[in-house]
């Protein structure tokens, strides 16, 4: 249990600025905290660029006050999480500031808790829980939880087909659906799978290799495998999805800018009664032949007024994987957007067939 105790102006004597003490009672935790050498500490400051020091168990924060204010909420959502048995890793510490940062922004439902306390949403499984580190995950995750049919569009790295792969295994667990199937466009292989070698599963899953991934981290191996057999857990390229009426099932199409117009179409004509379906893609990466209209993009349009039909758009401040991925999938939006600019303004593309 924590006792914070906000003290006066700092010594500048600048009206914006505060100094926190946060008092931890359970001394271990509060070293599972502040991290080894106080690494998740500096982690803090270097974000929000305040200061904060730690004395056994208290934290003194010193800064700007917003900053303060928005470090002091991070440290009570990590410590909160302390407490439940979790661990705290640097990459927490990381989205624990950014959702304290952007908080204001967040698809926040409805709440008894008190005022001041951060929420954030989550997915749980037998083998992890995992938190948002994110807004748009944040809102990702509530989205999924509410609403039938769920678009998740953004660029690599933000958690899109992970967290879906996870709310589809935490529903399977919990017996709201009867079985999980997952999706792809086999655009590599021109959905000619006759033409590679082996038996159909053996064709199909390279294609399919992210979403084991993602499965077997949510489920034991030998649980998705007895899965796998049962039929409990079918993994199929897009194909397979004509003619058929998914019910009480959780369904994942990944990579679902790589798919025509008619695909998906014929995929979110599945949907059958008790079933959830997620829809993930980055429309920037489309793999499709010249002149073939992405049917995510297309679909994103045509159902935009249907309210029941949610959309969460990821951006490059949403990747959550190392830092310099963030970083590259920048580079590359902002030089997609200077091409953009000079296209517009004619400067270059007059030389184009």
């Amino acid at each position: 249990m924590k006792m914070p105790r906000s003290g006066g102006p700092s010594a500048s004597g600048a009206s914006d600025m505060a100094h926190i003490v946060l008092t931890y009672e359970n001394n271990r935790l509060a070293s599972a905290l502040f991290g080894q050498f106080d690494q998740h500490l500096a982690l803090v400051e270097q974000r929000l660029g305040i200061d904060a020091r730690a004395r056994g168990n208290l934290v003194e924060i010193r800064g700007e006050a917003l900053a303060a204010e928005q470090a002091r909420r991070a440290l009570d959502y990590l410590y909160e999480r302390l407490q439940g048995g979790a661990d705290v890793q640097p990459s927490d510490v990381e989205g624990a500031v950014r959702m304290a940062i952007a908080e204001g922004d967040q698809l926040v439902l409805p709440t008894l808790e008190k005022k001041g306390r951060m929420t954030l949403a989550s997915i749980s499984t037998r083998r992890k829980t995992i938190h948002a580190r994110t807004p748009a995950q944040d809102a990702y995750m509530r989205a999924l939880e509410r609403a039938e049919l769920v678009f998740g569009v953004g660029p690599a790295g933000t958690g899109k087909t992970y967290l879906a792969v996870a709310f589809a295994a935490q529903l399977l667990e919990r017996g709201q659906v009867d079985r999980i199937i997952l999706s792809r466009p086999a655009v590599e292989a021109g959905e000619r799978l006759g033409f590679l070698p082996g038996d159909m599963k053996e064709k199909v899953d390279p294609y399919l290799r992210p979403l084991y991934d993602a499965l077997y981290d949510m489920i034991p191996a030998d649980k998705v495998e007895r899965a796998l057999t049962a039929g409990a857990i079918e993994v199929a390229p897009l194909a397979f999805m004509r003619g058929r009426t998914l019910a009480n099932a959780a369904v994942i199409l990944d990579e679902a800018q790589n798919t025509t117009s008619m695909q998906m179409k014929m995929f979110l004509t599945r949907l059958g009664e008790n079933a959830r379906m997620v829809v993930t893609g980055d429309p920037s990466q489309i793999d499709l032949p010249p002149g073939q209209k992405s049917g995510l993009v297309e679909a994103l349009r045509i159902l935009e007024p249907v309210q029941s039909v949610v959309t969460v758009r990821f951006g490059s401040g949403d990747v959550v994987r190392h830092p310099l991925v963030q970083a590259i999938v920048e580079a590359y939006e902002d030089d997609a957007a200077r091409e953009r600019g000079a296209v517009g303004s004619g400067l270059i593309g007059a030389g184009r067939s």
